[in-house]
């Protein structure tokens, strides 16, 4: 459930709720809006739910208690209707602008990432990618620099002047990745490790998450409660594909994920129209198709000379290539940025697994 306390009620008023709630068993999570204060009651309810409902009705400074039907409580929109704005140096995401991550699939030297660093920030980019550590399907496959890809990394987002964003796939690399990078990414693979998303939860620097490929919007949004649930508010939803039976594409580009995201969560959402389609010529109009579908940003790859790239080669796009996909996505984020998360939309009925809900 959730507690809305009223306009100028006190911090002691808050307090006593807290308590209240602390001694019913359960936690109290903070959301601040810009007038006042939700409280989320985190738990298992159970049997002591409407009793604890009259008791938090007759406290002073409460002015509403509504029970949160979603199972992801945090990352519900019930909880928090403003949507979440992620700040990393130099670029806000999810604040009505187009947020364009681009970069290679992995670092692979020095001059390479300096390079294209320059290249995609002259292009529109607001923040660099790069895998330094690399989960790869064959184990024959280039596994990424490590460390050493991290510096380089970091090095090329300082010279291009972009924040930047990399992989970890492990709680143990979490703490040398977040020293390094501006926000950390949990890839597909990895969507349900729950002790790596607890540890990047507390980790201190912002998240996107990347959905599993077999994976339905409900386990992707559980996935992310962990993370918010350890200390982070900070989540990036990316859709990134689905596994379906089709074999001409990598994998299905779900784009009604991203107007259903936006009815369901206030986090923002990203969509990877590289990894979804597997084909460059494909990149461009499912960028397009992303942004026009009112994704909050696009995260594409890119390298200098993708035949020769140690991994994905076959889905990065030239600098020429990127150039012209960011300028169009930007003109049609321009034209649609109006229409996106329109109000109707956001107050009718949605179907999540097959069961309507509100």
């Amino acid at each position: 459930m959730i507690v809305v306390m009223s306009v100028g009620a006190t911090e002691q008023q808050a307090n006593d709720v807290r308590d209240l709630v602390k001694a019913a068993g359960l936690t109290p999570h903070d959301n601040y809006g810009t007038q006042r204060v939700v409280i989320a009651v985190l738990g298992d309810v159970g049997p002591q739910r409407d009793h604890l409902m009259s008791k938090l009705n007759l406290m002073p400074g409460v002015e509403s208690i509504t029970p949160i039907s979603r199972p992801y409580k945090l990352a519900s929109r019930e909880s928090h209707p403003e949507d979440t704005i992620i700040e990393v140096p130099g670029a806000r995401i999810g604040n009505g602008t187009l947020t364009i991550m681009a970069g290679p699939c992995s670092v692979e030297n020095r001059d390479m990432m300096i390079a294209t660093a320059r290249a995609v920030a002259a292009a529109g980019a607001t923040i660099l990618r790069g895998g330094a550590f690399k989960p790869r399907t064959s184990p024959y496959a280039f596994q990424g620099l490590g460390i050493e890809g991290l510096k380089y990394l970091a090095e090329a987002g300082q010279e291009a002047g972009l924040p930047t964003i990399t992989e970890v796939m492990e709680p143990g690399q979490v703490e040398i990745v977040a020293r390094h990078a501006d926000i950390l990414q949990v890839g597909t693979r990895n969507m349900q490790n729950y002790s790596l998303l607890t540890a990047v939860g507390k980790a201190g620097k912002p998240v996107m998450l990347k959905r599993g490929y077999g994976a339905t919007i409900e386990e992707w949004l559980m996935a992310a409660e962990y993370i918010v649930s350890s200390g982070q508010p900070n989540v990036i939803l990316c859709e990134r594909g689905i596994r379906t039976f089709e074999t001409y594409t990598r994998n299905t580009l779900d784009l009604t994920a991203v107007p259903l995201l936006h009815h369901l969560t206030h986090l923002p959402v990203i969509v990877d129209p590289s990894h979804a389609t597997g084909k460059r010529w494909l990149v461009r109009p499912m960028a397009m198709a992303a942004v026009a579908a009112g994704a909050d940003g696009i995260m594409v790859e890119v390298h200098p000379n993708p035949d020769e790239a140690l991994s994905d080669g076959e889905q990065s796009l030239t600098f020429e290539q990127f150039a012209d996909m960011a300028s169009a996505v930007k003109k049609i984020h321009e034209e649609v940025r109006t229409l996106i998360k329109d109000p109707f939309a956001m107050t009718g009925p949605v179907r999540v697994d097959g069961v309507s809900k509100h």
